[in-house]
This record gives C-alpha cells, sequence and structure tokens, in this order.
C-alpha cells in the first residue's frame, strides 16, 4: 500500500563525480571523484517546481523530464512512497558531457534524495545500497559510474541479462578501497563529447589477443588500486576502446600519450574529453602550466565517498 509523504520534510543528497573503464575496464570499472553536485527536496502540497543552478542551468529542462525529478520518482515509487508536491534545487559543480559521470550522478542523487525523504517517514521503507546501484544503472543502461557514486571508492561492477525479456537487466558492484597514495588528477577541457558518438566508433568485434590483452590488465588493475601503484602504468593499458576513440579525441590523445611519456598513468576519463591521471605524486608543474596554456582545468581531487544525504 502506498504512503504518502507529509508535507515540510527537506533532504539534501551530496553526490559526487565519477570516472569509467580506468584504461582497461571497459564498462566496469569505475571512480568516486571529489567534484560533488548537491540536490536539495522538499515535500509540498502540490505541483512541481525545479531550479538548476551552476553547470548544465541553461541546457537541461526544468521540469518533469528533468533526469533528477525523474530518478526522484522512480525512488519513491520503489520504496511505495508518494509525494503531493516537490521542490527541487539542483546545484551542480560536475562539469556536463566531459566523461565525469554528470548524468549517473544527477541519477543517483535523485534516488538518493528520495531515498532520504523515504527514510523520514520510515527507516524500514529505505532502500538498501544495492537497490541505489540497480535503479540508477537502469537509468544509465551499465553500471561504472553510477555504482561509483553509490559506493564511492573504486567500483567492479557487472551486469546480467534478465531470464524475462520484460524485466530489467540486473547490475551489480563492489567497492574496492584505494590505496591511500594514489593521486587523482583530472584535465578537463572545455570541449564536450557526446557518449553515444564516442561509443559508436567501437567495432562489433575484437580480436582475441586484444580481448585477453584487457582482461590481463583489468584484473591488474584491481591489484594495483588497493594494494601496488608501482603497477599503475602497465595496469591502465587499454586495446579495446581508446585508440578507437582517439580520432574523435585529439587533444584528450595527444594528453594522454604525453602524460604516459612521462610515466604518468593517464586514461581517457570515461568517454572523454576529459583525461584522468592517476599518480603517487604531485603532477609535474611544467604539465599544469603547458595544459592550463591549452585550455585544460587542471583539477586535484581526492577518491571521493558515495552519496550523502542530510
Amino acid at each position: 500500500m502506498t504512503q504518502t509523504l507529509p508535507t515540510g520534510l527537506t533532504v539534501t543528497a551530496r553526490v559526487p563525480a565519477s570516472t569509467a573503464n580506468l584504461g582497461p575496464g571497459f564498462d566496469t570499472l569505475g571512480m568516486a571523484l571529489g567534484l560533488y553536485d548537491e540536490i536539495t527536496v522538499s515535500t509540498t502540497e502540490s505541483g512541481l517546481s525545479v531550479r538548476v543552478e551552476g553547470e548544465g542551468a541553461s541546457d537541461v529542462p526544468w521540469g518533469p523530464s528533468h533526469l533528477v525529478v525523474r530518478a526522484i520518482e522512480r525512488g519513491l515509487e520503489a520504496a511505495g512512497v508518494w509525494a503531493g508536491g516537490l521542490d527541487v534545487v539542483c546545484r551542480n559543480v560536475i562539469p556536463h558531457s566531459r566523461g565525469l559521470g554528470s548524468s549517473a550522478s544527477a541519477a543517483v542523487g535523485g534516488l538518493a534524495a528520495a531515498n532520504g525523504l523515504v527514510a523520514l517517514l520510515d527507516p524500514a521503507l529505505a532502500l538498501t545500497d544495492a537497490q541505489l546501484v540497480q535503479l540508477s544503472s537502469e537509468f544509465e543502461g551499465h553500471p561504472d559510474n553510477a555504482s561509483a557514486s553509490v559506493l564511492g571508492g573504486a567500483v567492479v561492477s557487472w551486469s546480467e541479462d534478465a531470464d524475462d525479456a520484460n524485466s530489467p537487466r540486473s547490475f551489480g558492484a563492489v567497492r574496492l578501497a584505494v590505496h591511500p597514495s594514489i593521486r587523482v588528477v583530472a584535465l578537463v577541457p572545455e570541449e564536450r563529447s557526446a557518449t553515444a558518438h564516442t561509443r559508436g566508433l567501437l567495432p562489433d568485434a575484437v580480436p582475441h589477443v586484444d580481448a585477453a590483452f584487457n582482461v590481463s590488465r583489468a584484473a591488474l588493475a584491481v591489484v594495483a588500486l588497493t594494494s601496488r601503484p608501482d603497477l599503475l602504468m602497465t595496469a591502465t593499458e587499454d586495446r579495446l576502446h581508446q585508440g578507437q576513440r582517439a580520432s574523435a579525441l585529439p587533444l584528450t590523445t595527444r594528453w594522454v600519450e604525453t602524460l604516459r611519456g612521462r610515466g604518468i598513468a593517464a586514461v581517457v576519463s570515461g568517454a572523454g574529453p576529459t583525461v584522468l591521471a592517476l599518480t603517487t605524486e604531485p603532477l609535474p608543474e611544467d604539465l599544469r602550466t603547458t595544459a592550463a596554456a591549452e585550455g585544460l582545468r587542471v583539477l586535484d581531487l581526492e577518491v571521493a565517498d558515495g552519496v550523502r544525504v542530510s
């Protein structure tokens, strides 16, 4: 039986950005990054009010089709709860269409905010982390970014086809504790990238030798991230997607090659165009200066915990 939220409840979800793939772990490996969107949701008597501040404020719809709103409604539905009206305020910091998981963060933030409202009504109705991973991944179609924003740290994620053609795919993830010496630096271009376009550049089949290469590197990445940072260079090698996308990401590709040429484990963040560097030392000043001169924002980011609700 559906329960109705009382008016006057307010929660704020603070949701981290994320990076996916980490080189070889296509649609599997991810990591939460210390760049946060905030979503404040209040229950009202009726209607829907949506306000967006910061990144994407002029690009996204301010109504029921907004991804955050759809995620809030999905979270309430999953918990068996209904609201007469909602006031939603999105304060966005995560750059859009840069390979930093902005859409996954929106879905996770909306679901988490809904879950916070549900918990205020009845903690027994609150969704688990596993449910949040499943629901947010359904929005994305794959779990790497979404599960990282839910669980925090680094993640290994997976999906399984449903037995019933009318049921959604099953998504799961486990968190990895990242070695404390690992630093994360993001080089963020002004240009944007469409995931659908860069994904469309990937071939339908790859040589067995390349598949085996990436399996070994993805397995090694788990070791490098958790206990052997000295293996990061080898563990972030890829043959499945970065080279295939290079023609669409010339600046990104050049910077990945430049950083790796200096012994820094650099990869394309998600579908790009952001470059992600994983290192145990500060990024050299000459590289920072050159990157800034080429219009790249250089962001030193912590490995973040998962979404939090207050």
